[in-house]
């Protein structure tokens, strides 16, 4: 594999209260982190005023991890992009930290092989 691989995730039916937590969206990716043994350069983090979400993006030393959260519809979108092979992580278990009832992750293969 020359490109790496990507994940791309979609949690539904999330506790719109948990998608506003700064602090829960910033433990659920340091968890992320910490379970694929991943290595955070640098990360930002915002959070849109009032009934809004958070977007956060942490920079990787094997690439990035993104999310975004939407709790005026429950949703939130998790993107992991890494340049070496590696086990998935338990997304369904994971997302749990925000309520998903529903989480669909797709494993892509990136730059050809």
């Amino acid at each position: 594999m020359t490109g790496g691989i990507e994940w791309l995730v979609d949690a539904r039916g999330c506790a719109p209260e948990r998608l506003r937590d700064r602090e829960r969206v910033v433990a659920l990716l340091d968890e992320i982190v910490r379970v694929l043994e991943l290595r955070v350069v640098s990360s930002a983090v915002h959070v849109f005023p009032g009934p809004g979400g958070i977007t956060a993006m942490y920079l990787l030393a094997e690439s990035h991890l993104t999310i975004h959260t939407f709790p005026e519809s429950g949703v939130a979108t998790l993107n992991l992009y890494c340049c070496k092979p590696r086990r998935p992580a338990a997304w369904r278990e994971l997302l749990g930290a925000l309520g998903a009832t529903d989480v669909i992750a797709t494993e892509h293969a990136r730059g050809g092989t």
